[in-house]
């Protein structure tokens, strides 16, 4: 008894300090510049939705969304199939050549992908990628994918094998296993994963700021840049932005918590 009333009593103290951050934020989203200076943290005198609105009024924001939309789901859907159907390869393997091959994505885990930042832009100037969503999303496909590979061959190890062997004794194919079998199995580990790859993808400053420079093609962290001056900075419109930004990731987490909580639970308890 007492020790549930310890867990309850420091999860309730853990989601304070999580959310007293977030109504700060979101409380000087509702101040003008001048109230923002005087008391940034305080309650606002009065609540207005006036930099919201500023902020759609003089920015073209539903362009930045749509392609951060259009970058994100497209890197997130190309790493899950391509991810997905190595996994499946090395699980069904398992032999050296398998072990080597996943060692040299873990090497991959190791390299941080601003060491490669001049290569990538000589690389994709030559292709003439540069300041496209393709070439951005290539970018993302190939700095995300040794952890896309490292998270969803754990969750494959937890898959069980006699089912694998059944269907190879009844004459199914890999490939049948892959699509009929191993997918519908890694559902929960898929959505965990993707949640994972789509908030690290949305939220992803380096490349963007690296590669775009046509405000057309600009994502919405790349955009929020403009609010800085060299002088001066609009915190309240800024904020306004990380507000707007966020909105989509607590959605998707809020659509897939049931399936992202059982993944993770599945793949740290079965081994």
């Amino acid at each position: 008894m007492f020790a549930r009333t310890l867990g309850k009593l420091l999860l309730t103290l853990y989601a304070i300090i999580i959310l007293l951050p977030l109504l700060v934020v979101v409380m000087a989203t509702m101040k003008d510049q001048q109230q923002f200076y005087m008391n940034p943290i305080g309650v606002p005198s009065s609540f207005s939705l006036d930099n919201y609105i500023h902020l759609f009024q003089s920015q073209p924001m539903l362009m930045y969304f749509s392609n951060s939309v259009i970058v994100s789901f497209s890197t997130v859907a190309v790493l899950l199939v391509l991810a997905s159907m190595i996994s499946f390869g090395l699980y069904r393997l398992k032999n050296k050549l398998s072990q080597t091959i996943l060692l040299l994505f873990v090497i991959g885990l190791m390299v941080p992908s601003q060491v490669n930042m001049i290569p990538i832009h000589s690389f994709l100037r030559d292709l003439g990628l540069t300041n496209s969503r393709i070439g951005l999303i290539l970018v993302s496909v190939s700095v995300l994918m040794p952890l896309s590979v490292f998270m969803i061959n754990g969750f494959m190890k937890s898959l069980p094998r006699e089912v694998f062997e059944s269907a190879s004794i009844d004459g199914a194919g890999e490939s049948r296993m892959y699509l009929q079998i191993a997918m519908p199995l890694s559902v929960p580990y898929l959505a965990a994963t993707a949640t994972f790859l789509f908030v690290s993808v949305w939220n992803e400053l380096l490349f963007p700021l690296l590669l775009i420079t046509d405000q057309s093609k600009m994502t919405l962290p790349l955009a929020l840049l403009q609010f800085q001056g060299e002088y001066s900075t609009n915190y309240p419109g800024l904020l306004s932005g990380v507000v707007i930004i966020s909105l989509p990731m607590l959605v998707m987490f809020l659509f897939l918590q049931r399936f992202f909580i059982s993944g993770v639970t599945a793949g740290s308890l079965k081994g």
